[in-house]
């Protein structure tokens, strides 16, 4: 099999989550990073491929010269995709230009700077007819597909209530004056956008409540806050919500929680049961019901659907977390490519891999949560863009 040959946009030397992405997209075995544009600075970028193994020709300056030195290769040559690692105002003008110069996109969330640029996105997406991917890990774990199977079979009946909870700690204080880059640009609103804390894991929190409950949010209350002085964007949020079908919800997101690791955690409560399932402890999905003891399904078991099975690679017991999360939406991109190319249709697998329409909804959620709670309305209506 030909591995799909990928292209990384930032993510150069000290940058975090590039490294996260590239260790990802390896874990399968199917995809090949072939080239990249590493960095802002030529130098630092260079160094970085140099590091990475690859050809110094294959290693850009900028992501405009390696859109058309790509292009100017043999097709068989070429890289296939784009990988977007960058800080969230360079999210849409990279992907814009790779979709115009034929290249498909798989972008780090949030999609675009602010929802103005979303719409844009999905415009030239259906334009090109490229395939574009978000990088909502959180959907990538198997127990978090089973959790989606089950509601989506009726096991928990009419749902009622969903309670989605993210707190981390990492800003209680000013990381941003103690030369921790991804602080500095995460609370920039020149690079971050009008959000911190709900524009970086916020919007994790609500895509995760739509994935698993199946239902889209209609209306919104929020409250946001900047408790460290200083600070330009929210580090803490509460949001209420309703949801289609009648379904309510609490959201509640927060980067100054002291103590806190990265605490993502969701139940959803309907009128026959309740699940619950927690990213720290990703391996097990706990059902409850009102007249039976609750179940703990684990990953790799043998009665788990088809959906969380494919996107297992160990047996039971042998614990698959966040890298192997992050792992299953890149190999269910590589799958979408590979059927496009091939002309078929993409297995269970690769199907189910967040798109445009999670990118646009990402960006809906930030820019209602940020302007009510600027308002003293209570509820805000989710418009359907």
């Amino acid at each position: 099999m030909t591995k799909v040959r990928m292209g990384m946009v930032g993510g150069g030397e000290g940058a975090f989550i590039g490294e996260i992405h590239r260790m990802a997209a390896a874990i399968d075995g199917q995809i090949e990073l072939v080239c990249g544009a590493f960095s802002s600075e030529p130098a630092k970028a260079l160094r970085s491929g140099l590091a990475l193994g690859l050809d110094e020709h294959r290693v850009y300056p900028d992501y405009s010269t390696m859109l058309a030195s790509e292009a100017a290769l043999p097709e068989n040559e070429r890289m296939q995709f784009v990988a977007i690692v960058t800080p969230n105002h360079l999210h849409f003008p990279v992907a814009e230009a790779a979709l115009q110069a034929g290249f498909h996109v798989l972008s780090d969330k949030p999609a675009t700077f602010d929802l103005a640029e979303a719409l844009e996105l999905r415009a030239v997406v259906e334009q090109t007819g490229q395939l574009y991917g978000l990088t909502h890990t959180y959907n990538g774990y198997p127990l978090v597909k089973e959790a989606k199977e089950r509601v989506a079979r009726g096991e928990l009946g009419t749902i009622r209530k969903v309670v989605v909870e993210y707190p981390q700690g990492w800003l209680a204080d000013r990381q941003e004056d103690a030369d921790n880059k991804q602080a500095q640009w995460r609370l920039d609103p020149t690079r971050a956008g009008i959000s911190s804390c709900m524009g970086d894991i916020g919007v994790h929190a609500a895509n995760l409540a739509e994935y698993i409950s199946g239902l889209q949010i209609t209306e919104m209350c929020a409250d946001l806050t900047a408790f460290v002085e200083g600070r330009d964007l929210d580090d803490d949020g509460s949001v209420l919500l309703r949801f289609e079908g009648g379904a309510k919800g609490l959201l509640h997101s927060s980067q100054v929680c002291v103590g806190e690791e990265n605490g993502l955690k969701i139940r959803v409560y309907g009128s026959l049961g309740g699940l619950e399932w927690s990213q720290q402890e990703p391996n097990t999905l706990w059902l409850k019901w009102p007249d039976r003891p609750a179940e703990m399904l684990r990953t790799g078991g043998p009665y788990l659907g088809e959906l969380a099975s494919a996107n297992t690679r160990t047996p039971m017991g042998h614990p698959e977390g966040y890298l192997e999360a992050f792992a299953n939406i890149y190999t269910a991109f590589a799958g979408q490519i590979r059927a496009r190319e091939q002309n078929t249709d993409p297995d269970v697998r690769s199907r189910d891999c967040p798109g445009i329409a999670e990118a646009v909804r990402g960006m809906a959620f930030i820019e209602l949560a940020v302007t009510a709670s600027a308002s003293d309305t209570k509820w805000h209506r989710f418009e359907q863009h």
